[in-house]
């Protein structure tokens, strides 16, 4: 057994380790530059293991559950992890202070230390292991007001994630209508093609720049909720913040009567928001395999957009000046989607489909709602 000083000493390296790790990740409202945290090694280390057991499920469906599931699991085992690290430091700071506790029926050890770690910490008070010296009972009361002031932390904590996570979605699930799904820049500017629909895509986008700034705000001071997965598989913030970024370069390039200025603003932002988070995930920007939009692609687009009365400029000035936004941004958002297992959208839709809203999970009835939502809204409209 490790000697009564070096006991003591560790168990309070250990308290101070954890107590200060979960100040930083709950109370400290800004990014933690520090190499080395608890947190970080933890949600990294797990991550990993999660991400690569999941990814062997040859279901996609699975998959993606299985993989949403980490987010709100990791964020329980961590206050286990930190629960567990206070009693443990607490009892080795007991046994390193001589174990001056009286038992009904037995000897003092160790493990009779780290009952009255537990008890205390959990303030259950159960009266059969008491401390008899004024040491002992000084740790006592110190363990028990961390304690209770931890699991007050805790309950005002999730509800907090919980509420950050919500608001982001928000804006998500109102894009699903606007971009189709998964969003694309392509579509967007086609679905705002209709009368003062430049109007609404300056609305659109200035909604996207202060969402983007409470991204970078929320999840670099929580980054847990980076983990948290959106309600539809066909869904992410990754792949949402990807649109809005390649809209506002195509508006950059020069989209005739587009909102430039805007697009300028959400463009600094939202790049902003991916290279920090890049930097709080260690991922460091990565060349993309292949080219998510090859000139064909951007010919594409261009006759898509001048179909509906938008021009976009043609021309190898504004080929550079698109291939040049690109490079801002696209590097960091595919290293973070890769370490997320998340997809990156389309430049434009592949294909022809239907938006989330326009499904339905019951096989007997969808094609009746299909046909309805057709007859409402033409696909032509979208």
């Amino acid at each position: 057994m490790i000697p009564a000083p070096g006991a003591f000493i560790a168990g309070a390296a250990i308290f101070l380790t954890v107590i200060w790790d979960a100040f930083e990740a709950i109370i400290l409202p800004r990014r933690v530059t520090r190499r080395f945290r608890l947190t970080r090694l933890f949600f990294r280390s797990t991550w990993i293991t999660w991400k690569f057991v999941m990814c062997l499920l040859p279901s996609r469906k699975a998959r993606e559950t299985m993989l949403g599931f980490y987010g709100p699991l990791s964020l329980l085992v961590l206050v286990g992890v930190w629960a567990i690290g206070l009693v443990f430091g607490f009892g080795l700071m007991q046994y390193g202070a001589g174990s001056a506790v009286v038992l009904a029926g037995g000897r003092p050890s160790f493990a009779t230390d780290l009952y009255l770690s537990g008890t205390t910490f959990f303030t259950l008070g159960l009266g059969d292991v008491i401390p008899h010296s004024t040491f002992s009972r000084a740790l006592v009361v110190i363990e028990a007001g961390f304690g209770f002031g931890f699991l007050a932390a805790v309950i005002g904590y999730l509800p907090f994630i919980y509420g950050s996570f919500s608001k982001r979605e928000v804006d998500i699930s109102l894009l699903d209508s606007r971009a189709g799904t998964p969003p694309t820049a392509g579509e967007l500017l086609r679905r705002h093609s209709y009368e003062y629909g430049q109007d609404a895509l300056a609305r659109l986008l200035k909604d996207w720049e202060r969402w983007s700034a409470e991204l970078m705000e929320s999840h670099l001071s929580y980054p847990v909720l980076a983990y948290f997965r959106s309600q539809h598989d066909n869904q992410s913030w990754i792949a949402s913040l990807t649109a809005i970024l390649d809209t506002c370069a195509l508006v950059l390039v020069g989209v005739e009567g587009a909102c430039a200025k805007q697009a300028e603003l959400t463009f600094a932002i939202a790049r902003h928001a991916i290279v920090d988070l890049s930097q709080v995930f260690g991922t460091q920007p990565r060349e993309l395999p292949q080219d998510r939009l090859p000139a064909e692609e951007l010919r594409r687009i261009r006759g898509v957009l001048a179909q509906h009365g938008l021009k976009l400029r043609d021309d190898e000035e504004a080929d550079r000046k698109l291939a040049g936004l690109r490079k801002m941004y696209e590097p960091y958002i595919f290293a973070l989607a890769t370490y997320l297992n998340q997809t990156l959208p389309p430049w434009i839709p592949l294909k022809k489909g239907k938006d989330n809203w326009q499904t339905t999970a019951w096989a007997q009835t969808a094609g009746t709602i299909e046909k309805e939502a057709a007859l409402i809204i033409p696909d032509d409209h979208f």
